[in-house]
């Protein structure tokens, strides 16, 4: 871990990072399960500026009060909200104010060995989405989210048993499905947005082919997605819930015709 002065800190265990928020040890050291509330406040003076972390962080936000810096923007993140990051990748810094209420779940890859679970993740694209493309839950998703995050709780602060670890699995498990579902219920329910992307989409590409620039290379989905700024997952994932075709494949129809 590099020191805070460095301005770039990466985290290659869980323990490090309780220890940068002056947290106590986690109660297991593959997974922890921390809830800033009240009682036990977001200590803003302790949090380090860091951009790679060794393990997966899941935020789900229960209460905020104003805005939320990530990286170098700040979001309204709302009640409900749920940001998510997987090992290895770029984050940015994130302040909480000591009325931001939230669970931060840190899941370290080796927790999974074994596990056909991490091979779902991957195919999660949530985990690759930016911050402006958060999960936001409905009142009925988020009891609904809220009563699987206390049964994980309850489990962490029981100790350690041989069931330990298939428990805790088996609701990570159950969580991310539940994400997966509510994330397409959000493309759904914002599809005149998703429709305005979909139209700026094809703008581009038509402007990409009109122009002749097929000698520069096909147009890829990262320069799609720089050039509407979002992610490449969540443009994909989008394009899938409105048309049935992932970026490359839309891409590859456009050429056709």
């Amino acid at each position: 871990m590099k020191r805070k002065d460095d301005q770039l800190i990466r985290f290659i265990s869980i323990s490090e990072s309780h220890q940068a928020f002056g947290l106590p040890a986690p109660q297991h050291p593959l997974i922890s399960l921390v809830h800033f509330n009240e009682s036990n406040p977001f200590n803003t003076e302790m949090a380090p500026i860091y951009d790679v972390l060794s393990f997966y962080k899941i935020t789900f936000i229960t209460k905020n009060s104003g805005k939320l810096k990530y990286g170098q923007g700040y979001y309204d993140f709302n009640e409900g909200s749920m940001l998510f990051f997987a090992p290895n990748q770029l984050v940015g810094t994130t302040e909480y104010n000591s009325g931001t209420y939230c669970y931060l779940l840190l899941i370290h890859p080796d927790f999974l060995l074994g596990h056909p679970l991490p091979k779902k993740m991957k195919q999660y694209g949530y985990f690759s989405y930016s911050s402006n493309e958060a999960l936001h839950l409905s009142d009925k998703e988020k009891a609904i989210m809220l009563s699987v995050y206390q049964i994980m709780q309850q489990e962490l602060n029981n100790g350690v048993d041989e069931f330990s670890q298939e428990v805790m699995i088996a609701q990570i498990e159950l969580m991310l499905s539940y994400v997966n579902r509510f994330y397409k219920r959000q493309f759904i329910t914002r599809k005149a947005v998703n429709s305005d992307i979909l139209e700026k989409t094809e703008s581009i590409l038509d402007d990409y082919l009109n122009q002749k620039t097929l000698h520069l290379g096909v147009p890829t989905v990262q320069y799609l997605s720089d050039q509407l700024n979002i992610s490449p997952g969540y443009l994909s994932d989008m394009l899938r819930s409105l048309i049935g075709k992932n970026t490359k494949q839309y891409i590859h129809e456009k050429l056709i015709d």
